[in-house]
């Protein structure tokens, strides 16, 4: 075995040792500093206290190798071989990476060590060719391949290539953020700042907000807000460019200068040009039509606040409030465990909403169904969103309640997941019978819902 091939063993054996025991093994440790010192790189990059942020500040060249370092290169099928050196060198990176993502030990962990692991995280994603962010919001699509992010090509579908690693990420993070103390830090303004807002620390925010107060509660609402509208804005982009109602050609079109149809004036009156004189008479004006049909839709969402469910709640919540600023929509919301709120009074403001969530508790739909059923006054114009895993207790009743509101002509649309990552568990039982109603539940990442909602309402 070549002197190369062993040090790559060496490295990914150290690996492999500090992920299932944090405990020092001092033969591989020695040997892989004498590997690493005599490849040129940092001893840094062995110390498992040392970002890897921090890393590349002392040594600002690693960070173009680390962008693009795990995304699968195309192997050398016409016989060329890979540079040995270089693949010990690719070992020792990624090896940090790794270790500094997955190896995150026990105990309590404080603001600054979440904060570490989130940027930690960016880095590992960047080395599979994607954003910072973008694996953990199950977006790993339209990534680029090559080095940096101005590389050229694409990467395989990542979804594909690793299904799993971005809501294990996603796990990873919520675990760190159970083991913190929560309180203590949102109790220190410099502290309660280092909190970057993800899904995991909004739960735990939520879970926690009536055992918090002054100083503490202050700083939870803030980030609450902070990642209320973070999401808000990537689904606004999403819904903002739908129109709702078809055009009515039945009402003419306002004869103003802003609705004016220069093409087609120019077009008709193409009869009156002058050759002689090189000029366009026109003796008749085109205006657009952009009065659309004012019949009004109504959309009820009802979901399960149950805790399995947080994030769909938090999506859900704040897509509601985007198509309720939408006009001629009327936007109802209803959450439920074994007891129903109506939150339709605070629908436009999502922050607001979440704050009277009471998350966690068993299911119960038929409560949610008593609230929901009463707001179809014309089924033909309303839309029905369910969003729960559907783990019920009295499923053969709450099902027929729900196939009597796809009976009446209304649109029902059972959803079991609309979370960043798509991933959910739905009960077998309503599946089926939703399939053979012929409304498929729908699971996956909330563009769908979008999908479904903006078609319904178009």
């Amino acid at each position: 075995m070549d002197t190369d091939e062993n040090r790559r063993q060496v490295l990914y054996w150290r690996l492999l040792a500090r992920l299932f025991d944090h405990e020092e093994q001092p033969a591989l440790e020695s040997a892989s500093m004498a590997v690493v010192e005599a490849i040129g790189l940092p001893p840094a990059l062995l110390d498992p206290q040392a970002s890897v942020d921090a890393v590349v500040q002392r040594h600002p060249a690693l960070a173009e190798e680390f962008d693009g370092l795990m995304v699968p290169e195309e192997t050398a099928s016409d016989g060329g071989e890979r540079d040995g050196a270089a693949e010990v060198r690719r070992a020792a990176l990624v090896s940090k990476v790794l270790l500094n993502v997955f190896g995150t030990g026990s105990g309590a962990v404080t603001a600054g060590q979440l904060a570490r692991w989130q940027s930690d995280a960016g880095w590992l994603e960047r080395a599979l060719g994607c954003k910072p962010g973008e694996l953990r919001a199950g977006r790993p699509g339209g990534t680029t391949a090559g080095r940096g992010p101005g590389g050229g090509g694409t990467t395989p579908d990542l979804s594909t290539l690793i299904p799993a690693i971005g809501p294990e990420l996603g796990a990873i993070e919520a675990g760190l953020v159970k083991r913190m103390r929560l309180r203590e830090v949102l109790a220190d303004p410099a502290l309660a700042k280092q909190l970057t807002p993800s899904m995991s620390l909004i739960e735990q925010l939520l879970r926690d907000k009536d055992n918090l107060s002054g100083v503490a509660l202050a700083n939870a609402k803030t980030l609450i807000r902070r990642f209320v509208d973070e999401v808000a804005e990537v689904l606004r982009t999403q819904v903002e460019k739908s129109t709702v109602g078809a055009l009515d050609r039945s009402v003419p079109p306002k004869r103003v200068f802003r609705n004016l149809d220069l093409d087609r004036t120019i077009w008709k009156n193409l009869t009156n040009w002058s050759p002689e004189e090189e000029r366009l008479y026109v003796d008749r004006l085109y205006y657009r039509h952009t009065a659309r049909k004012t019949t009004p839709q109504r959309l009820i969402v009802v979901v399960d606040q149950s805790g399995s469910m947080v994030d769909s709640m938090v999506n859900c919540t704040i897509l509601a409030s985007i198509f309720a600023g939408l006009p001629k929509v009327d936007v109802h919301l209803v959450a439920y465990d074994t007891q129903a709120v109506d939150l339709t009074p605070w629908v436009h403001d999502p922050f607001e909403t979440l704050l009277r969530t009471n998350l966690g508790g068993g299911t119960d739909g038929r409560v949610a169904m008593a609230l929901a059923q009463p707001k179809i006054a014309e089924p033909r114009n309303t839309v029905v969103v369910w969003i729960s895993d559907f783990y019920e207790w009295q499923s053969e009743q709450l099902f027929e309640s729900m196939a009597a509101i796809h009976r009446s002509g209304a649109k029902f649309i059972p959803v079991g997941s609309v979370t960043s990552s798509g991933r959910a568990s739905v009960n077998p039982w309503f599946r089926e019978r939703f399939k053979d109603q012929g409304t498929p539940v729908l699971s996956g990442h909330i563009r769908k819902l979008v999908h479904e909602l903006k078609t319904f309402l178009a």
